[in-house]
């Protein structure tokens, strides 16, 4: 089970939080700072769903940095196991610490009893993200992510790892942590995971932005953008997302168009967004062939 992280917590409080992450230039919102706050707070992992680029791992990378503690991140993907999750053995070390040792020793049961003992040791031990946070003692943020895309057998994994911050490695014993981590797992939902390991998260849906906080977002990312201009660009973002596209533009992507308008040198006039130069640069935030075309159909755009 999980335990409150006590004198190991990184904030005071909720708004302690949210104004440390605010100077990351990360904008949260009540129920993100609140979520944010608890699991840190109660020890409990965070898991963090919604569309891709609303900002759920850069969520954990905000914390690291307000914290001042390191992040380790585990990216998840299809076919990812315990050992690219957790440990694994140096083979390549092993075995030329065997024949260094037979060599030495001579081919005897004596001699290879005290090689196997040399070779399982910490010395020959890879530490993936998982071991890595747990093994160390300085405040640490745990991020995995995308787990929605990593096996079942991965979630039981985490299930073990999680509940207790303990692995058990056999030719080693226990590991236990010292000082947790605060843990955050992100998801795109492509999934649905088990509720095994809802149970044991605190939940949290980051959606897109509103207009409001969209255009906060960008005053703080692309300050050189002027205020007409990032108007003009969420409401066109909004209306993309309104559409029946594959892939929907995310925060990131209207940050990066807002950048690309900076660089065109039409980010700072006072002015709307030329229609020829929305058609050109669709690209920036549409990402397959038949959602520029939508767009470009129903905006009345040509390219």
């Amino acid at each position: 089970m999980n335990a409150p992280r006590g004198d190991d917590a990184f904030f005071t409080d909720v708004a302690q939080l949210q104004a440390a992450l605010t100077a990351t230039n990360y904008l949260p919102d009540a129920a993100t700072s609140t979520s944010a706050f608890l699991a840190d707070r109660l020890g409990k992992p965070l898991l963090v769903e919604g569309p891709a680029g609303v900002g759920k791992t850069e969520l954990a990378r905000s914390l690291a940095t307000a914290a001042g503690a390191e992040l380790i991140r585990l990216q998840c993907y299809e076919g990812i196991d315990e050992a690219r999750a957790l440990y694994e053995w140096n083979h390549a070390k092993q075995i030329l610490a065997i024949t260094a040792g037979q060599s030495r020793l001579g081919d005897t049961a004596g001699g290879w009893d005290a090689v196997k003992t040399d070779i399982f040791s910490t010395e020959f031990l890879l530490a993936r993200p998982l071991l890595q946070a747990i093994q160390r003692t300085e405040p640490t943020v745990l991020l995995i992510d995308e787990i929605d895309k990593a096996d079942v057998d991965v979630e039981a994994l985490l299930l073990e790892v999680l509940g207790e911050f303990s692995v058990t490695i056999p030719e080693l014993g226990t590991v236990t942590a010292a000082r947790r981590p605060l843990v955050i797992l992100t998801s795109n939902a492509t999934r649905e995971l088990s509720e095994a390991l809802k149970r044991r998260c605190l939940y949290l849906y980051i959606d897109f932005p509103d207009p409001a906080r969209e255009r906060e977002i960008l005053a703080a990312r692309v300050p050189d953008l002027t205020e007409s201009v990032a108007r003009e660009l969420v409401r066109i973002v909004g209306v993309l997302r309104s559409l029946d596209v594959r892939k929907k533009p995310s925060v990131a992507e209207t940050i990066d168009w807002a950048n690309t308008l900076l660089a065109l040198g039409a980010g700072r006039s006072a002015g709307r967004i030329d229609d020829s130069l929305i058609a050109r640069t669709l690209g920036v935030v549409l990402k397959h062939r038949p959602d520029v075309t939508t767009a470009l159909t129903e905006l009345k755009l040509r390219p």
